[in-house]
């Protein structure tokens, strides 16, 4: 009983820290708009409207477009995220400690941000209604933006939840997420066990945070470094996922050598999972970390 309330607390932990990230100001991403901006130098307006109104995959747009489109966005969240972390990081100082949680919000939201850019390019549907802002998460966008930060974190079974959420959008051609799998079926579960484990995570990054905010002035290289050193390869660790899931389809998919950009920096090997952290009741081969 103490084992579930323990696991159910870590989940409840990021759960929250979701929520926040997705109220805060600029973090739900426009579908339409979004598509509109990242295609329109490529594509001809009647592409557009379609990707718009199916998908770009269904719109026929070239995989190169789509993937150049993809690593603009992470580049420039990449740089936003950085630039704001180390501005954060500069003032220092024991004052800065209860900010922790605040800038641990506004890096998340950032990851939501290319979390719906990339699902958006990569043809996946509107997970936010367009006048949304600032109200809570509906269950079953809580539950993919779980996964796909879960496929940021490597983690093995939020890759197999997305996978299996995607194989079930195409073959159904759901033009809206799969509610009843998201929240009662069987994709919840994966949900719950991946909120777990990046609970377990956040805590550990807000300590991180901390110590590199007491040190004035290097606090601010610290914070910004580490920002660069996370976001940029989570973000790739999403866009190559992504990319070969069957939304990406009809008419083209994407070869092994289009997913990635050669001149990406190589992904930051991220911790192994310390079972006794969740009481050992998770099963730790569905919980491996990707590097």
């Amino acid at each position: 009983m103490a084992e579930n309330k323990e696991i159910e607390n870590a989940g409840s932990k990021f759960t929250q820290l979701l929520d926040a990230a997705a109220r805060l100001p600029g973090v739900r991403i426009n579908r339409a708009s979004y598509l509109r901006a990242a295609l329109k130098r490529h594509c001809s307006e009647e592409q557009i409207e379609r990707a718009i109104a199916e998908s770009p995959a269904a719109a026929g747009i070239p995989f190169g477009v789509i993937t150049s489109a993809a690593n603009d966005s992470i580049g420039y969240e990449t740089a936003k995220v950085t630039a704001l972390s180390a501005a954060a990081g500069i003032p220092g100082g024991f004052a800065m400690i209860g900010t922790v949680p605040a800038d641990l919000a506004q890096y998340f939201g950032h990851v939501l941000r290319i979390a719906q850019k990339l699902a958006y390019i990569y043809s996946w549907p509107n997970l936010f209604a367009d006048d949304g802002e600032g109200d809570e998460l509906d269950d079953a966008t809580e539950g993919i933006l779980t996964l796909f930060v879960g496929v940021m974190f490597g983690l093995q079974m939020a890759q197999g939840g997305v996978a299996k959420v995607a194989n079930m959008m195409a073959a159904q051609a759901l033009k809206k997420l799969p509610q009843q799998a998201l929240t009662k079926g069987a994709i919840y579960p994966v949900v719950k066990k991946v909120a777990a484990y990046l609970g377990v995570r956040m805590t550990k990054q807000i300590f991180a945070g901390g110590v590199a905010k007491i040190i004035p002035v290097l606090g601010a290289v610290l914070s910004g470094g580490l920002t660069l050193a996370t976001f940029l390869p989570m973000s790739k660790r999403l866009q190559k996922h992504l990319a070969t899931l069957e939304l990406t389809k009809p008419g083209h998919r994407a070869e092994e050598e289009d997913i990635i950009d050669a001149t990406v920096v190589d992904d930051v090997p991220q911790d192994e999972f310390d079972q006794s952290e969740l009481t050992g009741t998770a099963d730790s081969s569905e919980l491996v970390e990707q590097p």
